[in-house]
């Protein structure tokens, strides 16, 4: 191929697979021209996520929809990648005839090869076996932050989830790897630290090391600004951990938790390390010997057995931890997980009544943080603008990217994207915050 194709990529699911969509795109500008527009994409390649039947239906989608510029005659190929065809490719491959080629989760630094076998009227299943890291260089695709992920997999086998089934057993990048990959991002304000678990990092590598070790040395980097910690399993947080946010000035005082549940029996059921008393207790002496803390969390409601006793005892929870933020979903049954196989299925009814209730609960505790930080002045990362508004926005430290609340706010002068500015917040609305530059 003489003229350079044009490429264009749709990235799905978490940031893990923005991480994964990145290291591709730094594979194919080697051979080829990436576009944003996929409108004049020769080549849409789709990256997928495929943890629930709504991420799974949301890939087929944009795969069908990508199908369309086929047929228009301005998409010659498509190529599917990720979660989906990792676990479904079996599936997929006779069924999805749209598709020209196949390529797992660890498959992205042969997808130049695998394009070439399409351009010569082969279709392709090239999906692998999870495993290391494909390479360390990157093309960003976020502002002011980028996302470093430190491992991929996960051995947690919690009974309602896919990922070990499709991301393998779980894997640390070393750190001289990710060391090298940090520091070739260029000056980052923010880096977020990502994995299923983060805080089972170095667990594995011999010799073993752990994530505090991590964050020191990540810390040494003059390019790095700020790390932010996220998915960090409440039984992972050592007393290290807290020491370290204590001490180190380049930790963000942030950290997302994601304890699923409160109650106990329930927790038992997801195969979740502790209980309920044991995460309040952690939310306390976070907030204690880290002043000003943000802590996030995600929680399920619906698993199988959560009777109106194990659900109060969530919502109780939520009152009493008082997380600055909290995302919250559905039980999503999965075959082949052992969730599937468990008694006291509950309805979508009741299921999403009592998602309603708990966003409803968590909604007036945001509203009361909210607006305690009005009055005050931050560091607002800036990352774009708003012309409905008119006006830019940005994230404080207790806003992570992608999953929280934004700041809104006006300034006079011209603002830079990815530079700090100091903001002085004048109205709290719902989950977000309006100010104005000092």
């Amino acid at each position: 191929m003489d003229v350079k194709k044009k490429v264009g990529v749709i990235s799905l699911g978490c940031d893990k697979n923005r991480v994964d969509t990145e290291k591709m795109l730094a594979v194919l500008s080697r051979e080829f021209e990436i576009v944003n527009d996929i409108e004049k994409a020769q080549i849409i390649i789709i990256n997928t996520c495929a943890f629930l039947k709504s991420a799974r239906k949301e890939a087929i989608e944009e795969i069908l929809a990508a199908a369309e510029y086929k047929e228009k005659g301005s998409a010659e190929k498509i190529i599917v990648t990720g979660c989906l065809p990792q676990k479904y490719v079996g599936e997929l491959f006779g069924e999805l005839i749209e598709a020209d080629a196949f390529l797992g989760v660890s498959d992205y630094d042969s997808i130049n090869r695998v394009i070439e076998r399409t351009y010569k009227g082969e279709r392709v299943n090239a999906v692998g076996f999870p495993r290391g890291e494909c390479g360390k260089e990157r093309i960003l695709t976020t502002c002011g932050h980028a996302f470093l992920k430190i491992a991929d997999g996960c051995s947690n086998h919690c009974t309602y989830c896919l990922i070990p089934k499709i991301r393998g057993a779980f894997r640390s990048v070393p750190i001289g790897d990710l060391l090298e990959e940090a520091a070739s991002l260029g000056n980052i304000k923010e880096l977020v630290l990502v994995a299923q678990d983060t805080t089972k990092y170095g667990s594995d590598l011999s010799p073993r090391t752990d994530l505090v070790t991590l964050v020191r040395k990540l810390s040494a980097l003059k390019n790095i600004s700020g790390i932010r910690l996220m998915y960090c399993y409440p039984e992972g947080i050592t007393d290290e951990l807290i020491h370290e946010m204590q001490v180190n000035p380049k930790m963000i005082r942030y950290i997302d938790i994601p304890f699923q549940h409160a109650d106990d029996g329930v927790l038992k059921r997801m195969n979740r390390k502790g209980g309920g008393e044991e995460y309040l207790a952690l939310v306390e002496k976070l907030k204690r010997e880290v002043p000003n803390i943000a802590i996030r969390s995600t929680f399920m409601t619906g698993f199988p057995g959560e009777d109106e006793a194990a659900f109060s005892r969530l919502a109780d929870f939520l009152g009493k931890a008082r997380l600055f933020n909290a995302g919250f979903f559905k039980y999503s049954r999965e075959k082949d997980t052992a969730s599937d196989r468990l008694d006291g299925h509950l309805s979508e009814k009741i299921k999403n009544a009592r998602l309603k209730k708990l966003y409803s609960v968590q909604r007036k505790i945001v509203a009361e943080n909210n607006r305690r930080l009005v009055g005050r002045t931050f560091n607002v990362l800036a990352e774009g603008f708003d012309e409905s508004g008119p006006v830019y926005y940005g994230r404080a430290y207790f806003n992570a990217p992608d999953v929280d609340g934004k700041i809104f706010f006006f300034s006079d002068s011209e603002i830079e994207y990815g530079e700090y500015y100091r903001v002085k917040i004048i109205k709290a609305q719902g989950y977000d915050l309006y100010g104005e530059r000092e």
